[in-house]
C-alpha cells in the first residue's frame, strides 16, 4: 500500500536550512522504501543519472548545543528536463540519516547542495545499439532519471532496464516509472515512439515472482539473454550502466568485462560505467 501526501504551498514551512529545498510529496512503497520531491534550485543545471548530496541537521551536540549537517550521496531520481527533483530511499531505523529523512512531510526543508557528479551519464560511453541498465534496489534511482529522458532513446536503438530486489513490493516503485514512460503522450513524441524500445526484466532473490534470480546468475546461465531474445553482450553493440551494492558492482564489473566490454569514465567513454559512489 502506498501513501501519498501533496504539499500545502501555503503551510509550506520557510527556507532555514543552507542551501535548503522544500519537500512536495512524500510516497512510502513498503517499510523500508519511500521516494520524496522536492523543489529545484533555479540554478541547477545537471546531467540525468547524475547524484548530489542531500541531507538533514543532526541533533545538537550535548556540550555546545551546535548542530552538524548529515549529508549522503543521492542520486536524482528525476530526469534533467524536471521543474522539481525526485529522489528514492532506504530507510534505514538506525542510520544517521535516513532514520530522520524517512520521517519528512510535505512542506519540510532538505539540505540539497547543488554540485552534481557522477559517472551514470550518457557522455561517459561510446555510441552502440543496446543499453543495459543493471540496478539492486535502490540503485534504480539513476535509471529512473535516464528512462525519463528522450536522449537515452535518441542514443540507443534499445533499452533494457534491469532490476532485481527481494521482494515483489520493492518492484513497484519501478514498475510504475516504466509503465508511465510507456503510457506517456509526450515521452512518445520526443523519442518518435522510443517507449517501444524500453524493454523492463524485474527478478527478485527471495519472494516467488514470474522471475527469480539474481541478475549476474540469469546473465552468466545464458537465461536473461533468452527471456530478452537477444544473443548476447558484445563491445560492439552493448553498452552498461550499474548501480546497487558493492557485490552487484563487483560481480557485474567481471561479467561485463567477460564479455569484452571496458570501464569508461566522463573523461574517457568506453562501453560500461558503475557507479562507485552509490550504495544501495
Amino acid at each position: 500500500m502506498t501513501e501519498q501526501r501533496p504539499v500545502n504551498e501555503a503551510a509550506a514551512k520557510p527556507a532555514i536550512l543552507p542551501d535548503a529545498q522544500t519537500v512536495t510529496s512524500v510516497q512510502h512503497w513498503t517499510d523500508r522504501l519511500f521516494s520524496f520531491r522536492t523543489t529545484r534550485p533555479a540554478s541547477l543545471r545537471f546531467r540525468s543519472g547524475e547524484f548530489v548530496m542531500i541531507g538533514l541537521m543532526g541533533d545538537p551536540d550535548p556540550k555546545t548545543g551546535k548542530q552538524k549537517p548529515i549529508l549522503r550521496a543521492y542520486s536524482i531520481a528525476s530526469p534533467s528536463w524536471d521543474d522539481e527533483l525526485e529522489f528514492y530511499s532506504i530507510k534505514v531505523q538506525d542510520g544517521p540519516l535516513t532514520s530522520k529523512l524517512q520521517h519528512i512531510q510535505p512542506g519540510d526543508q532538505v539540505i540539497l547542495r547543488p554540485k552534481p557528479v557522477g559517472t551514470l551519464v550518457h557522455d561517459a560511453l561510446l555510441p552502440g545499439d543496446r543499453l543495459w541498465f543493471f540496478a539492486t534496489g535502490t540503485g534504480l534511482a539513476p535509471f529512473a532519471s535516464l528512462i525519463r529522458d528522450p536522449e537515452t532513446y535518441e542514443r540507443f536503438d534499445k533499452v533494457i532496464l534491469t532490476h532485481t530486489c527481494r521482494d515483489v513490493a520493492e518492484l513497484e516503485y519501478g514498475r510504475r516509472l516504466v509503465d508511465h514512460v510507456k503510457s506517456d503522450e509526450m515521452m512518445r513524441e520526443l523519442t518518435d515512439g522510443g517507449v517501444d524500445k524500453l524493454v523492463y526484466y524485474p527478478t527478485t532473490t527471495r519472494e516467488q515472482s514470474p522471475k527469480m534470480g539474481r541478475i549476474t546468475d540469469l546473465l552468466t546461465s545464458g537465461e536473461a539473454f533468452r527471456d530478452l531474445g537477444v544473443d548476447g553482450i558484445t563491445p560492439e553493440t552493448d553498452r552498461a550502466m550499474v548501480c546497487g551494492s558493492m557485490g552487484l558492482n563487483t560481480d557485474m564489473k567481471t561479467i561485463l568485462e567477460g564479455f569484452g566490454l571496458e570501464e569508461g569514465a566522463n573523461s574517457d567513454p568506453k562501453h560500461y560505467v558503475v557507479e562507485k559512489a552509490f550504495v544501495g
